[in-house]
């Protein structure tokens, strides 16, 4: 365990992770501690390497709002491209509920 997440990264991963904990908090407007508990439910069975992992060919958002919304009625996922989204109607897309607060995940309290 790393910090807040719950794999094993590197100095530079971390940020990396932590990017995508940023986005969650701005565009879907959660706490932080419930976007890394996403994060880490979405992520934690990851064997990432250092930096730069073969994720990181994505941009964080990427990897973020998958752990926030599920697939829209065409099963895409937001991919955080501007363009790429443009068709997406975030509204309607469902959003995963948080992981359980007596799970792992949780590794930062609430304020």
């Amino acid at each position: 365990m790393t910090e807040e997440f719950v794999l094993d990264l590197d100095e530079d991963m971390l940020e990396y992770f932590r990017e995508m904990a940023d986005v969650l908090v701005e565009r879907c407007g959660i706490s932080r501690p419930e976007a890394v508990a996403r994060v880490n439910r979405r992520y934690a069975n990851l064997e990432i390497g250092p930096y730069p992992d073969l994720i990181c060919h994505e941009h964080p958002e990427f990897w973020a709002l998958p752990a926030y919304y599920g697939p829209d009625e065409h099963d895409r996922f937001p991919t955080g491209d501007p363009d790429a989204d443009a068709h997406i109607d975030f509204s309607r897309l469902p959003v995963h509920p948080a992981p359980a607060k007596d799970s792992p995940f949780w590794t930062s309290a609430e304020n």
